[in-house]
């Protein structure tokens, strides 16, 4: 099995790689899991401060390739591909702000203890769906996870519309 990475760790979002039915059982497991405190609370982890760091890194990493290729450098095709493609990670990263207002971020609901103590719990869920699915985005297995989830445990409508940003959010880290 693959380690997961927590929120504070340089490691990538990885997990074991979960066929639909086991996701389905995962969910389910983590609803049952995941506590939040009472009443909402303003303190919450500082997931929008590692956001802008790592939004800060993807540029200087794509002007760094940049000024690679402007010196007839070769570079990897990973390199290749967000040079590229640089326009749509920014668009992503736009969406990101637009979607998660830091007002907005500290009233969902947070996770009570365990390696995402303090953190949304929307953040928890697009986490373990990115973890378990190697990063693969699938609208169906989505929609299966998250029904999956609130068979045990509804979420807010807050958090369902939190989600795609918290999944963008994932998938930069």
């Amino acid at each position: 099995m693959v380690r997961s990475a927590t929120p504070t760790s340089l490691e990538p979002v990885r997990g074991e790689i979960f066929g639909a039915e086991r996701l389905a059982q995962h969910a389910q497991s983590l609803a049952q899991a995941h506590r939040i405190y009472p009443r909402p609370t303003r303190k919450g982890a500082p997931l929008l401060d590692r956001f802008e760091d790592n939004a800060r890194a993807l540029l200087h990493a794509y002007r760094a390739l940049s000024e690679e290729v402007q010196k007839e450098r070769a570079i990897s095709p990973a390199a290749e591909w967000l040079i590229d493609n640089f326009h749509i990670v920014d668009e992503q990263l736009i969406e990101i702000r637009e979607a998660l207002p830091a007002g907005y971020y500290r009233v969902l609901p947070k996770l009570v203890g365990g390696p995402l103590a303090d953190h949304p719990r929307a953040y928890g869920i697009a986490w373990a769906f990115v973890a378990h699915t190697d990063s693969r985005f699938d609208p169906a297995l989505l929609e299966l996870f998250l029904r999956s989830y609130q068979e045990v445990t509804p979420l807010t409508i807050g958090e369902l519309w939190a989600m795609s940003g918290l999944l963008r959010l994932v998938m930069v880290e």
